[in-house]
């Protein structure tokens, strides 16, 4: 009996391995979005930022929530190169982020926040939310509450002419 617990925990140990993660260039990101064929969140993060850590796991919990209505959640990390891979990989395995993650290689914000929306200063966390089947683009520059966020869902996966 011990020889099996110890070998499910082993097993449970490996498969936790942190995720990997890729560089991205905000021309991919844009493309990403631009061609994205179901409703997708996109969310701005960092190691660093106590708000973006705080309402990750509700991100989580929703857009598995929402996965039968084929919402997509992708977590865009805008940590310092410093913390790429490493860093940012020992934060996803430490607050369990099991959801799609990148990292933006980018270091101007003058560059890459317009080519995301227009409104972005470059603060955290930040949201984006996309459904280019029916045209719904919303973004957000603040940490939203659970409940905020699954209205915002809701919004986003409603046909446009029922907003």
């Amino acid at each position: 009996m011990k020889a099996i617990l110890i070998i499910t925990f082993l097993f449970i140990a490996i498969s936790i391995e942190a995720q990997p993660v890729k560089s991205v260039k905000i021309v991919d990101l844009a493309k990403t979005i631009k061609e994205s064929k179901t409703p997708l969140i996109v969310n701005f993060w960092a190691t660093f930022c106590v708000p973006c850590l705080q309402e990750i796991p509700y991100f989580q919990e929703l857009a598995e929530k929402y996965k039968p209505q084929g919402v997509e959640i992708l977590f865009v990390s805008l940590d310092l190169k410093d913390a790429f891979p490493d860093s940012i990989a020992k934060t996803l395995k430490r607050h369990n982020i099991f959801e799609p993650v990148v990292w933006l290689n980018e270091t101007n914000a003058d560059y890459f926040c317009p080519k995301v929306d227009s409104s972005w200063t470059g603060g955290m966390p930040s949201s984006l939310f996309v459904n280019n089947a029916t045209g719904y683009h919303k973004f957000f520059e603040e940490q939203l509450s659970k409940e905020k966020l699954e209205k915002e869902i809701g919004a986003m996966i409603l046909p446009r002419n029922s907003n």
